[in-house]
């Protein structure tokens, strides 16, 4: 005689089973997360923007999408961070429209981009850290927070930080990644070292 055959098990089965799991590994239950509503979020952020702290400074210097600006203009607002730009034609009114959070950010404008990456390397307080993939590059979760004036470069989106910006750094962080991409977009690689940099992550 053949044996009985055995039923698959429903979806809401291997859901259930998968919960358990979950439940035992982490005691925390679903019923035990309480979100935060806008009244508690208030009372822990700023009132108000952040002034120009002139420590932490994210400079994508060669940009190529408005978009990502404006995203990474709302990671600088969440970390305290200001930001550095060229004033291109088309960059102040993708930071207006990409500024969501509709209060002034602290913009630098960088004029030549090379020119203003000099002076930062030159400066005796700051490090000058970029997001590119190079040999001795640090890894982002050994990254340390930032302890001094530190500005991030991030290279265009094609063609990453040109080789003249390259020998003004004196730090490069490379994003891990087990995907076929070759690299992540600005705002993404931006905001994960940002966060890294600024003690958040």
């Amino acid at each position: 005689m053949a044996p009985a055959r055995r039923e698959a098990p429903s979806r809401n089965e291997v859901l259930d089973d998968l919960s358990a799991g979950a439940a035992e590994a982490h005691p925390v239950t679903a019923s035990t997360v309480r979100v935060k509503s806008p009244r508690d979020l208030r009372a822990e952020r700023r009132h108000r923007t952040h002034s120009c702290w002139d420590h932490l400074i994210a400079a994508p210097l060669w940009p190529m999408h408005g978009a990502n600006l404006g995203t990474l203009l709302r990671t600088c607002d969440a970390v305290g961070a200001c930001l550095a730009v060229p004033k291109l034609p088309w960059v102040p009114e993708a930071l207006a429209r990409g500024n969501t959070l509709r209060k002034p950010a602290c913009v630098h404008w960088t004029g030549d981009q090379l020119t203003w990456l000099s002076r930062q390397h030159a400066r005796q307080d700051t490090t000058v850290v970029g997001a590119e993939l190079a040999d001795e590059a640090v890894r982002l979760a050994d990254l340390p927070a930032a302890r001094t004036r530190t500005v991030l470069v991030l290279g265009h989106e094609r063609d990453g930080i040109p080789p003249d910006a390259v020998e003004l750094l004196d730090l490069a962080v490379e994003i891990p990644m087990i995907g076929t991409g070759a690299s992540l977009n600005v705002a993404v690689a931006g905001s994960l070292v940002l966060y890294r940099l600024a003690g958040l992550l």
